[in-house]
């Protein structure tokens, strides 16, 4: 598989736009209200937040070492550590250990001693699709490996594979169903595997459950197995319409609204190309010129 230029630059901005755009509906009052103060450039242009800024960094450093070298990714995640950016508190602690000498390895266990199973590997997972397009017996393992930095857990890595491997199935053209069971064959936790199952229903059937039952049913949280399906489903289900339609489902579910945003946004942009994003809205959007220009940089540098 050889995706064009415009599905690897559609699927960064997707992934961006969907970050932005999601961010102001995320969580209760207080981080709606922060946002409110932070989410706007003094250019009036829609700010990311670290779904972006971790997955631009995961980009550059497959590009400058042709591999992923957890080192290398390790030092630039923590160079790029801003508290504005939306961290959660759990790997800001272990971006600031990172960043004052302490080894990835430890970092990355020092908040949860079996490594943290949230969505933060997984949100940045769409790159590892990208880097990997032409290579798909790889994806598994940089998936990993690029979570694992500060995702150790087992369900934070495999939120990751869940992730790169429905955005593989987006650029590779398929359709709704088959970007759901191409997720769920990846998958081996029941934690999953069986949301997996509900969803592949949903779509076999015809049913559109409204957000309420798609948040009750697969989730909205922070965690990888509260997040990762729901946005795989999301992106499939709205596969072949409108991208401004699958973010406003994305805020209704409430909850983590800019990693489930991003994820969705990302397969969506890798399917669609970068032409059928909405054009308003990507001229407002932080950094668009560098995110392009890593994105045709990422299309010249995957491994041929």
């Amino acid at each position: 598989m050889s995706p064009s230029l415009a599905q690897f630059t559609g699927c960064l901005l997707g992934l961006a736009l969907g970050d932005a755009m999601g961010a102001p509906y995320e969580g209760g009052p207080l981080e709606r209200l922060l946002w409110r103060l932070l989410g706007t450039t003094r250019a009036g242009e829609r700010r990311y937040t670290d779904d972006t800024t971790m997955s631009l960094a995961l980009a550059e450093s497959l590009i400058a070492c042709g591999a992923v070298n957890q080192d290398d990714l390790a030092a630039r995640f923590a160079a790029g550590y801003r508290w504005s950016r939306g961290y959660g508190p759990g790997a800001a602690k272990v971006l600031k250990h990172i960043r004052a000498g302490t080894p990835w390895r430890d970092a990355s266990r020092s908040v949860y001693p079996t490594g943290s199973f949230g969505n933060g590997g997984a949100m940045r997972a769409p790159v590892v699709a990208l880097w990997t397009c032409r290579h798909p017996s790889a994806l598994r393992a940089v998936a990993e490996q690029s979570a694992e930095v500060t995702h150790a857990h087992p369900l934070g890595m495999e939120g990751a594979v869940v992730v790169a491997s429905a955005t593989r199935s987006a650029l590779e053209g398929k359709g709704a169903r088959a970007i759901i069971d191409g997720a769920a064959h990846s998958a081996a936790s029941p934690a999953f595997t069986e949301k997996f199952a509900l969803a592949a229903d949903w779509l076999a059937s015809g049913s559109a459950p409204d957000a309420r039952e798609v948040r009750g049913r697969l989730g909205s949280g922070m965690l990888a197995t509260e997040s990762c399906v729901t946005a795989v489903y999301l992106g499939a289900r709205f596969i072949d319409t409108s991208f401004a339609d699958m973010l406003a489902f994305a805020a209704a579910c409430g909850g983590d609204v800019d990693t489930v945003s991003a994820m969705s946004g990302a397969m969506w942009g890798a399917r669609r190309g970068v032409d059928a994003l909405p054009e308003a809205d990507l001229a407002r959007l932080e950094d668009r010129a560098r995110i392009e220009r890593i994105a045709t940089a990422l299309h010249a540098a995957a491994p041929r």
